[in-house]
């Protein structure tokens, strides 16, 4: 498993460089007494789903469409005008160092905070706590991110590539696939989508 991970690693050692989306943004030059419209499609006359306060901060964009990006609510997604959102410095990967994972069948989540630790949650309640490198770009693919972990006797390699990604249980739809390999004597995969939060 040692092998397979520092094989990984290999591949992974170029240069990070930045990808656009997903990105936060911030609502601006929305008036205080009004609120930005999120649609059902990208154009101003879609019907509205949600609304976004004129003072939001960190929206997650998934995607864009010409002048529109995608954005989640709860369990729905839909589109805003980028003319009233504006991108956060250094709010996308890999500069942004917090990133979730998770999925269903089994249900599991993985909070993580590059250089620090991952946290891989399950059902059962059982938790794992990863001590956590810094997340690298794959070699000549600004999409493909991973990022290793380990705890005394365990491995944990996580990839993540830039790509619609649905969770399988909403309507919401992420920018982010994440696979995590567990290492040990019997390795676990897990596969789901990933966020920025």
């Amino acid at each position: 498993m040692l092998r397979l991970i520092t094989a990984l690693f290999v591949l992974l050692a170029a240069p990070v460089a930045a990808q656009d989306y997903p990105l936060f943004h911030n609502v601006t030059g929305v008036a205080a007494n009004d609120v930005l419209n999120v649609r059902a499609a990208p154009n101003a006359g879609a019907p509205i789903l949600h609304v976004l306060p004129p003072d939001a901060q960190w929206v997650e964009v998934v995607e864009v469409q010409g002048n529109w990006g995608r954005i989640n609510f709860g369990e729905g997604s839909g589109w805003a005008s980028l003319r009233f959102l504006a991108p956060v410095a250094d709010g996308s990967l890999p500069e942004y160092p917090y990133l979730t994972c998770f999925g269903t069948e089994p249900f599991w989540g993985l909070d993580m905070s590059m250089g620090a630790q991952a946290v891989l949650s399950q059902p059962d309640g059982a938790s794992e706590t990863y001590l956590l490198g810094n997340m690298r770009g794959a070699a000549g693919r600004p999409d493909v991110f991973a990022v290793q972990g380990s705890t005394a006797d365990s491995d944990l390699v996580v990839t993540i590539a830039a790509r619609q990604c649905s969770d399988g249980m909403s309507d919401a739809l992420y920018g982010l696939e994440g696979t995590v390999v567990i290492g040990g004597d019997d390795p676990r995969v897990l596969a789901g989508c990933c966020s920025l939060r």
